[in-house]
């Protein structure tokens, strides 16, 4: 008989441990524990069997192991000794040694993390969509000493948020917008991978108590390393230094846009307030700059070159009562020129080479007839059918069409709204179609047939179809001769299928249901379960086809 196992060396005891248990084996306290899992990537662990109890947190045994070689450790305890020094030094009230103890207080650094959680540039951008929204988010919230953040951390996400939005609007890499009640939905195409990610509106944020605002700005501290390593390797492939050196902080983010698109291209534009010198700044405000040309034709390339063109030409002004950074980052990624009410504005209202006005009042005071007055939602239509919508639904004071999801996939779901539909035809009708070129005749290649030829081939192919047609019918010849030729044998043959088909239909559909009932008789309780739930979803989602159906026909009633 083999020696008895000790307890505690094999099964789900060995293989996996408390938090209390991993805090203790690490030596640190428990918000630093909490810090390092997040910066490393480590998540809880759900064993089949909870040896300690149902009410603890497990982590595996083998990422404790792996944070105790983590130079990070080291560094939480150096600063933890560090703070001992300054709190003492405040005890003693030697306070001009606390502040320079305070100035030169040792840090750390995430550049080996973000290396090792992201081995290659791909695996960085497949994970981009959390890091995006979570930037943009802390980049419209308040610095607040009550929740620890930092102003310098507000003014660095919205940093990084521009410089990513520079590179998209730079590569024409923007591909669809929709506007919901949490924010705005962007979704561009970097490198090949579909990047997703939420913008908050440009509002006010309320600050909600039961938020664990320390965690969330351990993940953008991570998140920031993270887009600054992409946004250095995406400019240093376009050929832009990078950061880009923008002068003053960044408080106006509409106008901030434009200024590290300049800096991306080593220039400063001037901006001037004379009403003469607007139609000069309105054309020399373009998205373009001076860009190698390998980058450009790698960059205009299939969708990009599509987008790039949408609003190629087209000259907008942004009144201040709209979502400006929005808009100025969705016109210039799509290829048209902004201007704005504002400061940093390239030219004003009065420029005579405005053809587009952006407008979200019920009237215009006085209209001008050289250019289109459209409400908000024009701009976000055009950029995701990818062609210009006509602007008499859009006015100023009219109520919009709807604004319907990009991200919806109407064959998918079955149904396609009218407004969807219209929209299809709209753009079937403004692209113009291919002409085919007049192909060359080639030595020693067969000659035309005359008219008399063609109209005797074409008979002989028709006799020669319908006498297969009959053959495969099983009428013989003599019984062609009987009923009078080839097209009343026909017409026979086909009236007689007709008055079969039905029947036909009735007798599949029956033996269909038949055989659907077999099989499912023959399946496992288990695999039962799985096709009844996948029957009993596709009978919601063509129960709510069928509602959306009616709704439209009481739409279209009521009108």
């Amino acid at each position: 008989m083999g020696a008895k196992d000790k307890r505690g060396k094999k099964g789900n005891a060995a293989v996996y441990t408390t938090r209390n248990q991993a805090v203790r084996m690490l030596q640190v306290r428990l918000p630093e524990f909490r810090r390092l899992c997040i910066l490393k990537g480590i998540h809880p662990r759900e064993p089949k069997k909870k040896k300690h109890g149902h009410n603890k947190t497990y982590y595996h045994v083998k990422d404790i192991k792996w944070l105790l070689h983590e130079p990070l450790l080291g560094k939480f305890r150096d600063i933890k000794a560090y703070d001992k020094k300054i709190v003492k030094a405040k005890a003693k009230k030697t306070y001009e040694l606390a502040k320079k103890l305070l100035d030169r207080k040792p840090g750390y650094t995430l550049d080996h993390i973000v290396k090792e959680r992201y081995p290659t540039f791909i695996d960085a951008l497949r994970d981009l969509d959390d890091p995006l929204t979570m930037v943009n988010l802390f980049a419209v919230l308040p610095g607040e000493t009550r929740h620890n953040i930092d102003s310098k951390v507000v003014q660095k996400s919205k940093q990084l948020a521009l410089e990513f939005q520079a590179y998209v609007v730079r590569s024409h890499a923007l591909r669809k917008v929709f506007a919901s009640v949490k924010g705005l939905y962007y979704q561009a195409e970097v490198m090949g991978q579909t990047i997703t990610w939420l913008v908050p509106h440009e509002r006010s944020q309320t600050m909600p108590d039961d938020v664990d605002y320390k965690v969330m700005l351990t993940f953008l501290e991570f998140y920031q390393t993270m887009l600054e390593f992409i946004n250095f390797k995406l400019y240093h492939d376009m050929g832009f230094k990078y950061p880009p050196l923008v002068q003053g902080e960044l408080s106006n983010l509409a106008n901030a846009l434009p200024e590290i698109m300049d800096a991306m291209s080593g220039g400063r534009k001037t901006v001037n307030s004379d009403a003469k010198s607007n139609s000069r700044n309105a054309e020399g405000a373009s998205t373009a700059g001076p860009r190698d040309s390998e980058v450009e034709r790698s960059a205009l390339e299939g969708d990009a070159k599509e987008c790039a063109e949408v609003f190629k030409g087209l000259v907008f002004f942004v009144g201040r009562e709209n979502p400006l950074e929005s808009l100025v980052f969705l016109i210039k990624a799509f290829g048209g020129v902004v201007g704005w009410d504002g400061e940093g504005s390239p030219f004003s209202v009065e420029c005579p080479d405005v053809t587009h006005q952006v407008i979200d009042r019920p009237k215009v005071a006085n209209p001008l007839s050289s250019r289109e007055y459209i409400q908000p939602q024009w701009v976000l239509d055009c950029v995701n059918n990818r062609f210009l919508i006509p602007t008499t639904e859009y006015g100023p004071g009219k109520k919009p069409p709807p604004h319907l999801s990009p991200f919806v996939d109407n064959e998918a779901e079955g149904y396609t709204p009218e407004y969807a539909e219209m929209l299809k035809r709209l753009k079937a009708a403004s692209t113009p179609s291919e002409h085919k070129t007049e192909e060359i005749p080639v030595e020693g290649t067969m000659p035309e047939l005359g008219p008399s030829d063609v109209e005797t081939k074409a008979d002989l192919e028709d006799q020669y179809t319908k006498e297969v047609e009959l053959e495969a019918a099983g009428v013989t010849h003599s019984e062609v001769l009987k009923k009078g030729g080839l097209e009343r044998a026909l017409e026979a043959v086909q009236q007689k299928k007709q008055g079969t088909e039905p029947q036909r239909k009735r007798k599949s559909a029956v033996s269909e249901e038949k055989a659907v009932d077999l099989s499912e008789i023959m399946m496992s309780r288990k695999s039962q379960r799985l096709y009844g739930s996948i029957q009993k979803g596709k009978r919601a989602k063509e129960a709510k086809v069928e509602s959306l159906k009616q709704k439209r026909e009481m739409l279209r009633g009521k009108k």
